[in-house]
C-alpha cells in the first residue's frame, strides 16, 4: 500500500511538472476563432435582406462593422434561406482563412427571418481552416452549430439605426471536430451566450458559458482534447472583447479548465501584461495577452501567451 501511495504521488507530481498548458491554449484559440466566425456571420446575414427580414437595405459584402478580409458570399441558395461564406486565403491580422461556412435560416419557408426573436441559424463549417502566418500553426473546424437570436434585431438595427440597445444570441454545437497542424483532432461541445452592447460607442461583446456536465455549470465548452482526454472549460468571469482591441484580445475574463485524470485545474486569466499581471484596458491601452496557471500542493506554475 505504501509503495502504491508513493507511486501515485510521483505520478501526480510528474504530471504537474510536465504540464505545458496546451489544453488551455487549444481551447482559447478555438473559442477565439469561433467568435471571429460568429462576428462574420452577424455581419453578412445583416446585409442580406431576404435573410434578415424586411427593413432598411444594406449592400455589399464588406460587412456592417468593416471589411471582412478574404471573404466572398455565394448567394445561390438565397431563395431557400441559405448562403455560403467562402474564404480565399488572404492573410490579415496574422491569419489566413480558407474553406466554407454555410448558413441556413431554419423554418425559412414558413416566414422565419434572422431579425425575429427566436430565429435559429444553422452554421456548417466545411473545412474552415485558420492558419497563423507567423508560425504556420492551424486550426480546422468541421461540423455544425446553431445560433439563436434571443433578443431579435440584427447588426443593422443595433449598429446603424440604433433602434435597440443590445443584441443577444446563443451558440450551441455538439461534437464540433477540430483538427490541429500536427494532424491530431479534438471534439468540442460549445455552449455560449453572446451579448453585444455599445459602451462609449465601442462595439463590445460579453461571452458567458451556458452548458453543464456532471454537475458543473457555466461551461463554454467540454469534450475531448487533442490527446483524447475529457475536459471541461468553465467561465468563472464573463469574457469580454471589443472592436478597439479586437475579438482576439479579450479585455476581461477568467476560465477554469479541468482535464480528466489531472489533480489540478488550468486557471486562465485574460488581459495581462507580458509578466502575467492584470492590466486595466482602455481605448489607448490593449492588453499584451493572457496567462494560464496551475497549482499542485504548494507549487505553482504559469505560462503567459501573447494575443498575436
Amino acid at each position: 500500500m505504501s509503495l502504491l501511495l508513493v507511486f501515485s504521488a510521483c505520478k501526480k507530481r510528474k504530471a504537474f511538472n510536465d504540464e505545458d498548458g496546451q489544453s488551455s491554449i487549444d481551447n482559447r484559440e478555438v473559442q477565439s476563432e469561433n467568435d471571429a466566425a460568429v462576428n462574420d456571420i452577424n455581419d453578412v446575414v445583416s446585409q442580406q435582406n431576404k435573410l434578415r427580414g424586411k427593413g432598411e437595405s444594406v449592400t455589399g459584402t464588406t460587412g456592417v462593422t468593416g471589411d471582412i478580409c478574404g471573404l466572398t458570399v455565394d448567394t445561390n441558395g438565397l431563395s431557400t434561406g441559405s448562403i455560403k461564406l467562402l474564404y480565399n486565403g488572404t492573410t490579415c491580422n496574422n491569419r489566413k482563412r480558407t474553406g466554407t461556412i454555410k448558413l441556413t435560416i431554419q423554418d425559412y419557408a414558413n416566414g422565419k427571418r434572422w431579425k425575429d426573436a427566436g430565429c435559429v441559424l444553422r452554421v456548417e463549417y466545411m473545412s474552415y481552416k485558420i492558419t497563423r502566418a507567423s508560425d504556420g500553426k492551424s486550426i480546422q473546424l468541421d461540423g455544425t452549430q446553431y445560433i439563436t437570436n434571443e433578443t431579435g434585431g440584427s447588426w443593422l438595427e443595433f449598429l446603424i439605426l440604433k433602434t435597440q440597445a443590445s443584441l443577444g444570441s446563443t451558440v450551441k454545437g455538439t461534437n464540433l471536430n477540430v483538427t490541429f497542424e500536427d494532424g491530431k483532432s479534438a471534439s468540442y461541445n460549445i455552449n455560449r451566450r453572446f451579448t453585444y452592447t455599445l459602451p462609449g460607442n465601442v462595439l463590445t461583446c460579453t461571452g458567458e458559458g451556458i452548458g453543464s456536465l456532471n454537475g458543473i455549470s457555466n461551461l463554454e465548452n467540454y469534450g475531448l482534447t487533442r490527446n483524447g482526454d475529457e475536459f471541461t472549460s468553465q467561465v468563472t468571469t464573463p469574457i469580454v472583447w471589443n472592436l478597439t482591441c479586437g475579438w482576439w484580445a479579450p479585455v476581461q475574463g477568467e476560465v477554469n479548465i479541468k482535464v480528466d485524470n489531472k489533480d489540478f485545474e488550468l486557471k486562465c486569466l485574460f488581459a495581462v501584461d507580458s509578466q502575467g499581471n492584470s492590466v486595466t484596458v482602455d481605448p489607448n491601452n490593449c492588453a499584451y495577452g493572457w496567462k494560464v496557471e496551475w497549482k499542485y500542493k504548494n507549487k505553482t506554475k504559469k505560462k503567459v501567451i501573447g494575443y498575436l
